[in-house]
C-alpha cells in the first residue's frame, strides 16, 4: 500500500494568526504564555487538518516561532557570545534577539543577557535556497561547540501524539546545516565541524526514539546542488554513523534534481529518499534503477510551491510506473513544504468559480495527496474516480479558456529588437549628463522608497477598497500621506527624495493590480521570514498595463519639492519570482511581457518630468538555479528583462535599481549587465562584506550599500554608518558611493525611522568632509 505523508505545513496560520501574535508579544501586549498558546492551538489545527485532508504521517517540527534554521542553531547551542544568555539555556527571548537584534536593557527587541546588556545586531538574513524564504544564518566560530540546548522538538512530538496523530519529526540534516552557515572570526573549513555536531543529532535519535517516533524527516536539500567532493564524501561518513542510531530515517531533497548526486543520495544507509518530481521530472525513472530493494521512495509530485491544481492523471501515470517497481514502498508527497504555498483555498470566497476551479492552497494539496494515494491503492473507487474526471475536466478548462492568451501581448513581444534593451549611451557618457543635470552633492542620501505604512494609512485603504472612503477622499488621505513624508525628507535634508508609496499594499500586488493577466486572493499568505508575510498575486494569462500606475502619485510629490523625487517601480523578474508564476509557459516569457508592461510606466515617468526612476530587482539573485549549469541561461534573459524595462529612456535620465539579502559573487556580471546606473543593496548586516563581490569584479557604476539595518528595531548612531561607509570606500571609489538604508522602511515606525534618518544624514555629511 502507498503511504500519504507531507514534508511541512504553512505554520503563520489562516489568518496569520502566528504573525499577529508574534508582533503583539513583541510590543509587550502579549504575555510568552498567551504566546505559547497561540502556537500550541495553530500546532493542533493544522495537524487536524492534515489528517482530515488525508495525510497519513504528519510533520512534526515543522513550527518555527520566528524560523527554522534559527530553531535548529538554538537545538544545537549554536548562539553567538553577543546573545548568550546568562542565566544557561536560551529561551525565548534569546531567539528573538538573535532573529531582530537587542537594543539593549531599555529596548523592545528582547534582551539576552544581564542588566547592563549592550546592543547586539541581529543574525544575518538570507534566501533559503531560490525562495523568497528569508533564514537566519547560523554563525559558527572554529572552535564552535554543540550542544541539545532547546527543547521545542521533543514538546512538540509530545503534543501531536497526545492528539492521537502518527508523526514524522523533521529536522534539518548536519550537511545542509553547516553548508547554510557561515564562519565567524578566522577563517576556517565548516565541514570541520562535522564530527562535533553529529552526537547532538545522535542525541536528539535517541531521544525521539524514546518517545515513540518511527519515522524521522532529515531534510538535506544541498544535495540539489553542485556539491564540492568533500562535501560529498561526508554525507557518506555521517549517515554511517547516523544509522547506528535508532529510529528510520527519511532523506528528503528539494527545489532541484539530484542528478550527479543520485547515486549517492539513492545509496546513503538510511530507509527512505524523498525526491522533487515537479522541479526536476527527469530524476524518474532513473531514480528506480538506483535505489537499494529495502528502501522506501517518496515522490514529490504535487507543486509545494505554486497554487495551480495538480494533473492528477498525468501524475498517477507516472506513480503507476513506480508502484509497479516499488510495490508498497512508494510513498506520495508534495514536492517540498507546503511552508510556500498559502493555507487554504477554501477561504477564497470572491475569485471567480473558473479561476477558483484552477488553484489549490496547502490544505487542498495534501487532499490532492491522499487522493493520489488512494487511487493508487483502490484505483476503483467510486470516489477515486470521480476525483480523476473532476480534474481532467478542470485541466481542460484551463487550456481553452480564452482569458489566458492574449494575440496584442503576443503579437507585441514578437516584435522586440535587440536595440529595445540598450540605452542609448554607455553609463560613462550617461553619468556625466546625470550629474550636470541632477546637481547632487558628494555621497547622495536617498531611501529605498517606502516609508512606516501606518495604522491611518491601512485603515484608509481598506476603507476605500470597501466603498466606505471616495476616491476623493482617499486621494486627499493619500495627499496627506505625501506631504508628511516629503516634508520630513526635506526637514532631514535627504537629497533625493520618495514619495513614500503609502497607496500602495505591496510592492508586486500594487503593480499586479493594475496589469491584466494577474488575479488576487483574500487569504493566501505566505511566510517570507519571522511575522513577515506576503500574498503573492497569481499570473494566469498574457500580461499588460491598461494605464499608468504611478505617475499621477509621483507628479503630486514633485510638486511639493524643489529637490529631486524618484520614481518606484517593481522590476519584471522581481514581479515574477514573488507571484504565483503560470506553469504553462516559460519563466522568460512571462518575465518580457512584464518588462514591456513596466518599460510604458518608466516612459510615461520620464514624460512626466521624473529624472530619477527606480526598478526595483529585489529577487534578481533569488530566481538563480541551484545547478550551475543552468545559470548562464536565467541570468541572460533576467538581465535583458530588465534592460527591456529600463531603456527606453534618456541618457538624462538616471535608472536605479535595488537589491536585498543576496550573495552577489556569483552573479556580478550579470548584475553590471542589468546596467542600472545606481543599485541599492543591503550590506549592513555582513558588515560590508558583500561589497567584495563589486570591488573584485571592479563594478563600473554607482553604489548605494545599505548602512543600517531597517529590519531591526535599534536605530545606529552616526559613527556605526560612518564606519560602515569607510568601509566601503576602501572597495568603492568614494565619488560612486550613495549613502541609504539597507531596505524599504515600511515596517519601522516614524520615531525610529526619523532617528536613523537624522543620523544617516549626520554620517553623509562627515563623510563629504572627510572623503569627497
Amino acid at each position: 500500500m502507498a503511504l500519504a505523508h507531507n514534508l511541512g505545513f504553512p505554520r503563520i496560520g489562516r489568518d496569520r494568526e502566528l504573525k499577529k501574535a508574534l508582533e503583539a508579544h513583541w510590543k509587550g501586549e502579549l504575555d510568552e504564555a498567551g504566546l505559547r498558546a497561540v502556537g500550541r492551538e495553530l500546532r493542533a489545527r493544522h495537524w487536524q487538518l492534515q489528517k482530515e485532508a488525508g495525510i497519513e504521517l504528519l510533520p512534526v517540527g515543522d513550527f518555527a516561532w520566528y524560523d527554522q534554521v534559527l530553531g535548529h542553531s538554538l537545538a544545537f547551542g549554536v548562539i553567538p557570545e553577543r546573545f548568550r544568555p546568562h542565566g544557561g539555556k536560551p529561551t525565548l527571548d534569546t531567539l528573538f534577539a538573535m532573529a531582530r537584534g537587542s537594543v539593549g536593557s531599555h529596548g523592545s527587541a528582547g534582551c539576552c543577557g544581564g542588566a547592563h546588556a549592550q546592543p547586539a545586531f541581529a543574525q544575518e538574513l538570507t534566501k533559503w535556497f531560490d525562495t523568497n524564504y528569508h533564514y537566519l544564518v547560523p554563525e559558527f566560530s572554529v572552535d564552535q561547540q554543540f550542544q541539545l540546548s532547546w527543547e521545542q522538538l521533543f514538546e512538540e512530538v509530545d503534543e501531536a501524539r497526545a492528539l492521537g496523530h502518527s508523526v514524522k519529526p523533521v529536522l534539518i540534516g548536519p550537511l545542509t546545516y553547516l553548508w547554510l552557515g557561515k564562519a565567524k572570526g578566522d577563517d576556517f573549513d565548516r565541514l570541520g565541524l562535522l564530527d562535533n555536531l553529529l552526537p547532538v543529532y545522535g542525541e536528539i535519535l535517541q531521544r525521539l526514539a524514546t518517545q515513540g517516533v518511527e519515522w524521522v524527516q532529515i531534510d538535506e536539500p544541498i544535495l540539489g546542488l553542485d556539491l564540492p567532493q568533500a562535501w560529498k564524501n561526508a554525507f557518506e561518513r555521517a549517515y554511517n554513523i547516523l544509522q547506528r542510531e535508532p529510529g528510520k530515517k527519511l532523506i528528503a531533497t528539494y527545489f532541484a534534481g539530484l542528478e550527479d548526486n543520485l547515486g549517492l543520495a539513492a545509496g546513503l544507509p538510511v530507509d527512505g529518499l524523498h525526491i522533487d518530481l515537479v522541479r526536476a521530472p527527469e530524476q524518474f525513472p532513473a531514480i528506480l534503477d538506483r535505489l537499494p530493494a529495502y528502501k522506501v521512495l517518496s515522490l514529490g509530485v504535487v507543486n509545494g510551491r505554486n497554487v495551480w491544481r495538480t494533473d492528477l492523471q498525468q501524475a498517477l501515470e507516472l506513480l503507476q510506473q513506480a508502484q509497479e517497481r516499488l510495490g508498497s514502498r512508494l510513498w506520495v508527497a508534495p514536492s517540498c513544504s507546503l511552508l510556500h504555498s498559502p493555507a487554504d483555498l477554501g477561504r477564497e470566497d470572491q475569485l471567480d468559480a473558473e479561476l477558483h476551479s484552477w488553484l489549490a492552497f496547502a490544505v487542498q494539496k495534501c487532499a490532492e495527496v491522499a487522493t493520489l494515494v488512494a487511487a493508487l491503492n483502490d484505483p476503483q473507487d467510486v470516489q477515486v474516480q470521480a476525483a480523476l474526471a473532476h480534474s481532467n475536466a478542470v485541466q481542460a478548462s484551463r487550456v481553452q479558456s480564452p482569458r489566458i492568451h492574449k494575440p496584442a501581448v503576443q503579437a507585441r513581444l514578437a516584435a522586440v529588437s535587440a536595440a529595445d534593451s540598450q540605452r542609448q549611451s554607455v553609463f560613462a557618457t550617461r553619468i556625466e549628463l546625470q550629474r550636470a543635470h541632477l546637481k547632487l552633492p558628494a555621497f547622495p542620501t536617498t531611501t529605498i522608497g517606502s516609508f512606516p505604512q501606518t495604522a491611518a494609512i491601512r485603515l484608509a485603504r481598506q476603507s476605500f477598497k470597501q466603498g466606505k472612503l471616495s476616491r476623493a477622499a482617499y486621494t486627499e488621505a493619500m495627499h496627506s500621506e505625501i506631504r508628511h513624508a516629503v516634508e520630513i525628507q526635506e526637514r532631514l535634508g535627504l537629497d533625493v527624495l520618495v514619495h513614500g508609496e503609502a497607496e500602495r499594499n505591496d510592492m508586486v500586488e500594487y503593480f499586479a493590480e493594475q496589469l491584466d493577466g494577474y488575479a488576487f486572493t483574500r487569504f493566501g499568505w505566505v511566510q517570507s521570514y519571522g511575522s513577515r508575510c506576503v500574498k503573492p498575486a497569481v499570473i494566469y494569462g498574457d500580461l499588460s498595463r491598461p494605464q499608468a500606475m504611478t505617475v499621477s502619485w509621483i507628479e503630486y510629490a514633485q510638486t511639493l519639492t524643489d529637490k529631486v523625487m524618484k520614481g518606484m517601480l517593481t522590476g519584471p523578474v522581481t514581479m515574477l519570482m514573488w507571484s504565483f508564476p503560470r506553469d504553462d509557459i516559460s519563466r522568460e516569457q512571462q518575465a518580457r511581457q512584464l518588462a514591456l508592461a513596466i518599460r510604458d510606466e518608466v516612459v510615461d515617468l520620464e514624460a512626466a518630468g521624473i529624472r530619477v526612476i527606480q526598478i526595483d530587482e529585489a529577487a534578481f539573485r533569488e530566481g538563480l538555479p541551484l545547478r550551475k549549469a543552468q545559470w548562464q541561461g536565467y541570468l541572460d534573459w533576467a538581465s535583458e528583462a530588465f534592460r527591456l524595462c529600463a531603456s527606453g529612456v534618456r541618457d538624462e535620465t538616471q535608472i536605479h535599481t535595488h537589491m536585498c539579502y543576496s550573495e552577489f559573487n556569483d552573479v556580478i556580471e550579470s548584475i553590471a549587465a542589468m546596467d542600472a546606473d545606481v543599485i541599492t543593496i543591503e550590506t549592513s548586516r555582513s558588515d560590508m562584506e558583500l561589497l567584495d563581490a563589486f570591488e573584485a569584479f571592479e563594478y563600473p557604476n554607482e553604489i548605494g550599500p545599505g548602512v543600517y539595518d531597517i529590519h531591526s528595531p535599534r536605530v545606529p548612531d552616526t559613527s556605526e554608518m560612518v564606519r560602515l561607509m569607510r568601509k566601503a570606500a576602501q572597495r568603492v571609489p568614494a565619488e560612486r558611493l550613495w549613502v541609504n538604508p539597507d531596505c524599504g522602511l515600511k515596517t519601522r515606525a516614524w520615531p525610529e525611522t526619523e532617528a536613523a534618518l537624522v543620523n544617516m544624514v549626520a554620517a553623509a555629511r562627515q563623510l563629504r568632509s572627510e572623503l569627497a
